[in-house]
């Protein structure tokens, strides 16, 4: 079985879509009889094209000249995309670049037995952009032949995915969670920050972006008596955030660390009593975050913005969900946790059995393995796959 993914971007850059293809692809080529080509553009400038094999992955970076809003700008890639083939082409949307090569080429289609798209959320900020594109993303998202989606939701919220709902198939996203086997090497260091940042400990990790709604978290941090927030991440909302920190009069009981290594942000999650995702928009598909957190056996307090967030995060069984924009809701509803000992431990206990029974790298493998070995057993008996 030869598969091609293709994403804006692969590892060594990472954000959250890069970190799933590249453990989806290290994954899959770690199987008996299964090779994995991963076709991208360079994570940084660049007028060259680089081939490099990353834990059994080819990866074929293409120059990418810039970004506009968001889509590379990388004149070889439709080529390089019309000469790949193989059994599986794999595509992460929202890609433009792939929509607009496949309009171009449709001899792109005649190179792959089947095509597989995961959809990770539809275009929410360029809205400009999706007036020109939008005929192009259903033309692309017709010939697909399994779309995988990471919640419910999702569909449900799409402008797009109800008219292929037929073709849907939910794969939750997996997070590497092997790190949790080693909690005993990190107790010393989980007291210590329990003792210089402060009990009790609410965490946030994330970019300081517009859709993380961290204005309503600090505004709720007023209303909270007691506590202690440390904010992981930065982003160009840090100065204003920082201002209204201290116009709100929590400067002591909010801090901000624009950076951790990975032992020491696992040392976080393991040192919080309550974990926050106080997202605004649906930009915010998923919150992996959260999955982090609740492995850690922490309880999470999420926003109701009608993408996976709340697939993640279950009210009342793995947490509490409030809605967007409403400081008020966040203050209840981490203060609510803080003061019930027995509530928090029972949600963290049912947020670490559910992280870790479905939304653990290797379960996404398998789930995409299995797909594709039907997709092509629906092939090879000449049967449609829908």
């Amino acid at each position: 079985m030869k598969i091609v993914q293709t994403n804006k971007a692969y590892a060594p850059w990472i954000g959250g879509m890069e970190t799933i293809v590249t453990v989806l692809a290290e994954g899959l080529s770690a199987k008996p009889g299964v090779t994995v080509e991963a076709l991208v553009c360079n994570g940084q400038r660049s007028f060259v094209r680089d081939v490099q094999t990353r834990n059994g992955v080819q990866v074929t970076y293409l120059p990418r000249w810039g970004f506009v809003s968001s889509l590379p700008i990388s004149p070889t890639f439709p080529f390089a995309l019309g000469s790949a083939e193989g059994d599986i082409l794999h595509v992460h949307e929202p890609f433009p670049l792939v929509d607009l090569s496949v309009a171009a080429f449709p001899r792109i289609r005649r190179h792959f037995k089947r095509i597989v798209v995961t959809y990770q959320s539809d275009i929410v900020r360029q809205k400009w952009a999706l007036r020109m594109y939008r005929s192009f993303i259903h033309n692309f998202l017709s010939i697909a032949d399994r779309i995988l989606v990471s919640s419910p939701a999702l569909i449900e919220s799409s402008e797009f995915l109800p008219l292929y709902r037929d073709r849907c198939e939910i794969v939750p996203l997996g997070v590497n969670l092997e790190w949790t086997r080693n909690r005993a090497a990190r107790s010393g260091r989980v007291q210590e920050i329990r003792r210089r940042q402060g009990t009790p400990l609410i965490l946030f990790v994330g970019r300081l972006v517009y859709y993380k709604g961290l204005e309503y978290l600090v505004d709720a941090m007023a209303r909270i008596p007691g506590g202690k927030l440390v904010i992981v991440g930065s982003g160009p909302l840090q100065g204003e955030l920082e201002r209204q920190i201290r116009s709100v009069r929590c400067a002591d009981r909010i801090t901000i660390l624009p950076h951790l290594d990975s032992e020491e942000l696992y040392a976080y999650y393991e040192a919080c009593d309550v974990f926050v995702l106080p997202s605004t928009e649906k930009t915010e598909a998923y919150g992996l975050v959260q999955v982090e957190a609740m492995a850690s056996g922490k309880p999470v307090v999420s926003t109701e913005i009608g993408t996976g967030t709340t697939f993640v995060n279950q009210h009342g069984i793995t947490g509490l969900t409030v809605p967007p924009r409403d400081a008020a809701s966040l203050a209840t509803a981490v203060g609510t946790l803080l003061h019930d000992a027995d509530l928090r431990g029972r949600l963290g206990r049912q947020a670490e059995e559910r992280a870790m029974k479905e939304f653990t790298t290797h379960q996404m493998v398998e789930r995409v393995y299995h797909i594709y070995q039907k997709l092509l057993d629906t092939t090879a008996a000449g049967h449609s796959p829908a």
